[in-house]
């Protein structure tokens, strides 16, 4: 059985037992953390479409670690005017073991 869940801004596929790499939430390591916003169920007999979300359905995980992502580093230049900008950016994640997909 497998659910596409909606977090973050973004959608992502999710079986039990898989470790998903989500933005960063609230809660701290060894939590558990529901998610409501189902879009699609999925499994071996039947498939069920949200519209917008599947009613009823949650999908519950625990939260295994909270990190921040390999560093992105931008640069910014324009030619001949001895001007520059160097920034770099980590973006904080969550890491997430889904336990169980409530349908």
């Amino acid at each position: 059985m497998y659910a596409i869940i909606k977090t973050g801004g973004k959608q992502l596929k999710v079986e039990a037992g898989q470790a998903v790499y989500v933005e960063k939430l609230s809660q701290a390591a060894g939590e558990k953390v529901t998610f409501d916003q189902v879009v699609l169920v999925g499994g071996d007999q039947k498939t069920i479409v949200g519209k917008p979300f599947v009613d009823g359905a949650t999908v519950t995980g625990t939260v295994e670690k909270q990190g921040r992502g390999r560093k992105v580093v931008t640069y910014k230049y324009k030619p001949k005017k001895h001007q520059h900008t160097k920034q770099g950016h980590r973006q904080p994640y969550t890491k997430v073991v889904i336990d169980e997909i409530n349908a």
